[in-house]
C-alpha cells in the first residue's frame, strides 16, 4: 500500500480526540472511505463519536462500536456507516460480510480494526492509525492512499493547525 500524504497529530485526550474526528466530519464528502487502525482503547471508537458530529448525526443517536453487528449506521449530512472488524478472524473483504452495496451508496464509511480487510476493493481511502502514548495522550498518522485524497489529508492538517 503506498501512502501519498501524511500528517502526525498528538491528542492530550478523548474530547481533542472526538474533535479532530468532528473537524474532518465537516470537511469530507459522501464516498468517504475511513480505515482505522491501532490497539485497543487507543480512540478509535471516540474518533468516530466525533466523526458523526462533524457530519450532523443527531444528538440521540449513541455511537458505540458495532463490534458484534459488524455495521451501524446513523443519520447525517451524509449516512454513516461504522464498521468494526474486530471480532473477524481472518482478513475479509466487503463483499464476503455484505457490505460491498455500502462503498458505492451516498454515505461515509468508516471501518475499525481496518488492518483486518482486503483493501482490494477500496479504490481511496484515508489511514488513520491510533497509538497511545500514555493514558490520555494518542498519535494518529493520518495518511492517504492515492494522491487524490491527499488534499483532504492536506485540508485536516490546516483544519487542526
Amino acid at each position: 500500500m503506498s501512502h501519498f500524504a501524511g500528517i502526525q497529530v498528538i491528542t492530550r485526550c478523548l474530547e481533542e480526540t472526538q474533535l479532530l474526528g468532528q473537524k474532518i466530519g465537516t470537511s469530507i464528502s459522501a464516498g468517504t472511505v475511513i480505515c482505522l487502525t491501532g490497539d485497543l482503547g487507543s480512540g478509535k471508537t471516540s474518533f468516530v463519536q466525533g466523526l458523526a458530529m462533524g457530519l450532523g448525526v443527531p444528538d440521540d443517536y449513541y455511537i458505540t462500536s458495532p463490534t458484534y453487528v459488524l455495521i451501524n449506521e446513523y443519520p447525517g449530512r451524509y449516512p454513516l456507516f461504522h464498521v468494526d472488524l474486530y471480532r473477524i478472524e481472518e482478513p475479509v473483504d466487503f463483499e464476503d460480510i455484505g457490505l460491498y452495496e455500502i462503498l458505492h451508496g451516498k454515505g461515509v464509511v468508516v471501518v475499525e480494526w481496518a488492518d483486518k480487510l482486503s483493501k482490494d476493493f477500496l479504490a481511496e481511502y484515508l489511514t488513520i492509525h491510533f497509538e497511545i502514548l500514555n493514558e490520555e495522550s494518542r498519535k494518529l498518522t493520518i495518511s492517504a492512499n492515492v494522491p487524490e485524497v491527499s488534499a483532504l489529508v492536506e485540508r485536516i492538517a490546516k483544519a487542526w493547525a
